[in-house]
């Protein structure tokens, strides 16, 4: 933002959201929509910095957890994809296809990775030979593309996005179920605790359930503007990939058997616009301590007389601070104070010290929390000791504000109608459904096409409500379902 004020962010958060997260991004530089292809995002340093933390966090607790990283291609041959028909169904109407090369036409066409599945278990085929190689768990960080045709919007939904897929192998379906477990523990554990985002997890209709899985279980993030956002899911494959990619190994008494497969998918990208569309206000961002790319700014208050000694003391100030922080002298001499200031809330810093002339006088500094504004004065000789304080319950703090209960946003509705005054007061919605199998598509497709609303599908553990009636077709309920607005 060199060389500009920054003005803020004109509409309110809770008026208009949409308009208010279009601002975002642009005011707190996050990312460039001006590239030539629709769906296709410039990401900016100050998001990317950001990204990188939540990536290596991510992959920190994978590899904890016994998974090994890998780094495959991003071409996969046309032949990959018929191997499973599901699968093909699914993803063929998304997938970007390479059909030439120079001047030279494809014998076969190559498709640009929409998800690794058919890559990866052609190379398992050959990885997994016996029962000592399981479990086999190995994950790869990269970008996938899909041709997706609803509108987009940088973070939450594009043509390209940034990924962590997991991909594992066991001898046993309870070993691939405990997986799957395991894939919601590291989910709350990513998601709320060091993000910051609420999440519930529900279990996806056969409808909506990932190409060629047996179960999908999806974390929905609990947006403020009353939709839902679809964060990690995972997936149980059983063998449905493994009899026509042949993964299969021998056990102990020399039998061959198919493995049982799982596959899990964060998408950091939409985590990151989750997290920003979440925490943000209408100042601009709110960032996790930890992954803010800018964690304390110093701001010098200038007048001439004393513009030497401020500049001084903030110079010790960032000395002090730069072995345990990432800190940001700003002493930009084209920007004025308030310009400063504005702009480092936008861009969500955490810490920001002020120091002038009224300061010095008082061997203090002024001290600002980004997340609450809360300003005090604090002795220099202390702020070693706040600053730490703050720092350490910062993210702890972001997170009781925002955590909410998924009890607190859910309405229980009996009737169509109550559904539609629930949607308008932005609730999730709880109602009885006459199944999650194939046969309530036609109920499904009549709700999703009349209100503009999904089924979620049904909530993973602990439900203790139950409908009697389906809400829309008034059969027998066999599912107590979510209802919610999705990006």
């Amino acid at each position: 933002m060199a060389g500009k004020a920054v003005k803020g962010i004109t509409v309110k958060k809770e008026d208009d959201f949409s308009e208010w997260y279009t601002q975002l991004v642009h005011k707190a530089e996050l990312a460039d929509l001006r590239y030539n292809i629709k769906g296709f995002v410039c990401y900016l340093p100050w998001s990317t910095i950001t990204i990188k933390k939540m990536y290596d966090k991510y992959e920190h607790l994978l590899e904890e957890k016994g998974h090994l990283p890998l780094i495959m291609p991003s071409l996969i041959p046309e032949e990959n994809f018929k191997l499973e028909a599901e699968h093909v169904e699914g993803f063929i109407p998304q997938v970007f296809w390479v059909t030439e090369a120079g001047d030279v036409k494809l014998d076969e066409k190559l498709a640009l990775r929409p998800t690794s599945e058919t890559a990866l278990y052609k190379m398992y085929s050959y990885w997994v030979r016996s029962y000592k190689d399981l479990p086999f768990k190995r994950y790869q960080s990269c970008q996938v593309w899909r041709y997706e045709g609803k509108s987009t919007r940088p973070f939450f939904r594009g043509r390209e996005f940034h990924w962590i897929e997991a991909h594992n192998v066991f001898a046993t379906e309870e070993d691939a179920r405990n997986q799957v477990l395991e894939d919601m523990e590291v989910t709350h554990l990513m998601i709320e605790e060091e993000f910051a985002i609420p999440i519930i997890f529900f279990q996806r209709p056969e409808w909506d359930k990932f190409p060629g899985a047996i179960h999908t279980y999806a974390a929905d993030a609990l947006m403020d503007s009353g939709r839902v956002l679809q964060l990690p899911s995972t997936h149980l494959l059983g063998t449905n990939f493994s009899k026509p990619f042949n993964v299969k190994f021998v056990d102990k008494d020399n039998k061959e058997k198919l493995g049982h497969i799982t596959c899990y998918g964060p998408a950091i990208s939409r985590i990151y616009g989750a997290m920003i569309a979440k925490l943000g206000d209408d100042q601009g961002l709110i960032l996790p301590f930890n992954l803010a790319p800018v964690q304390i700014v110093v701001v010098p208050i200038i007048f001439e007389k004393s513009k030497a000694q401020v500049l001084k003391k903030c110079q010790e100030i960032e000395k002090k601070f730069k072995s345990d922080y990432i800190v940001k002298l700003d002493d930009r001499d084209y920007a004025t104070p308030g310009e400063k200031f504005n702009e480092w809330e936008m861009k969500g810093v955490p810490i920001r010290i002020e120091v002038g002339p009224k300061d010095l006088e008082n061997d203090s500094v002024t001290l600002v929390v980004r997340h609450n504004t809360k300003k005090s004065s604090v002795k220099i000789k202390d702020l070693r000791a706040h600053v730490k304080k703050i720092a350490d319950s910062y993210t702890a703090d972001v997170k009781k504000k925002n955590l909410v209960k998924f009890e607190d946003e859910v309405q229980n509705c009996d009737t169509l109608e109550e559904v539609k005054e629930a949607i308008k007061k932005k609730k999730i919605v709880r109602c009885g459904f006459c199944s999650l199998e194939m046969d309530a598509y036609a109920c499904a497709e009549s709700i999703e096409k009349d209100l503009l609303i999904s089924i979620r599908g049904k909530k993973f553990k602990d439900e203790k409500e139950k409908f009697d009636k389906c809400i829309v077709c008034g059969k027998p309920a066999k599912e107590t379902v979510y209802l919610a607005k999705s990006y």
